[in-house]
Parts: C-alpha cells; sequence; structure tokens
C-alpha cells in the first residue's frame, strides 16, 4: 500500500457553528474552503485546506449519527487521521489479512462512497483509538485560499 499523504484530520464538534467560530480565527480562515453535508454518514462538515491537508470540523446530522456516538463514548475531539492512498480497495486487500479490521459500510462492503472515490475505515480499536481512514481521492481542487 503506497501512503501519498496526510489526507485530512477530522475533529467531532457537538455545534459546527460554534467551532467554526472558534478555529477560523486560528486559522486564519473566514469561512471553509469546502462546506458539505454528507447524507450517508450522517455529517455535516466544514472543509479548511491547511499547507496541502484538509482540517475538518464535522457536526453530526442526527442523533444516531457516527460522529454523535464517538462523542457521547470520547467527547469531541480529533476523531478521523485519513491518509490519502493509491487505491482503496487495494489497501483494505493488503491489511485485512494482516488482522486490521474494517468497519462495515452501511452496504456491508468495507469500503464506501465518496464524490470520484472510495474510502474505508480501521476499526480504532486497532489504531489507538484514532479512527484511521483510507481514501483514494484525488484532490483537484486543492488549492489554498
Amino acid at each position: 500500500m503506497k501512503i501519498n499523504k496526510i489526507d485530512h484530520i477530522s475533529i467531532a464538534v457537538k455545534d459546527l457553528d460554534a467551532a467554526r467560530k472558534a478555529w477560523e480565527p486560528i486559522m486564519g480562515k473566514s469561512e471553509p474552503d469546502d462546506l458539505y453535508i454528507d447524507e450517508p454518514e450522517k455529517i455535516r462538515v466544514a472543509r479548511y485546506w491547511l499547507g496541502g491537508i484538509g482540517f475538518e470540523l464535522m457536526e453530526s446530522t442526527a442523533p444516531d449519527g457516527p460522529v454523535a456516538k464517538w462523542i457521547e463514548k470520547n467527547g469531541e475531539g480529533v476523531m478521523i487521521v485519513s491518509l490519502n492512498v493509491d487505491n482503496t480497495g487495494g489497501a483494505v486487500k493488503e491489511l485485512e489479512p494482516k488482522d486490521y479490521p474494517f468497519i462495515p459500510a452501511p452496504d456491508g462492503g468495507k469500503t464506501r462512497p465518496f464524490r470520484d472515490c472510495e474510502f474505508a475505515f480501521i476499526h480504532p480499536g486497532k489504531t489507538n483509538n484514532v479512527l484511521l481512514e483510507l481514501i483514494d481521492y484525488k484532490w483537484d481542487e486543492l488549492k489554498e485560499k
């Protein structure tokens, strides 16, 4: 598996608007570089580009969403470290035999769709309570504002 870079770091927050007010002055940003809702993952995200790496603030859109459950168990804070790989499916096939457990996608598979790519989550029980994401997105829009 080839890791190209740290893709993004995601912070689980209870209130995205309040979190933006706290973080944007620190980052020198007046708004996110990418603000979106991911319905299947039940999240609302504010993504910022910092030195070629995404920094995300994530709020759950549902009380039973993964971010809400994470906050309930762990509190607000770093939830995901994401590594950009050449091929998510190939990375899963390489790591599974090495006893890395993947969190099933809603459809029961190992990978999940996002824009024009796939991503997968390694269970945080294997990675020091960090939800490790592998994603093969080609960030053409990666241009600092």
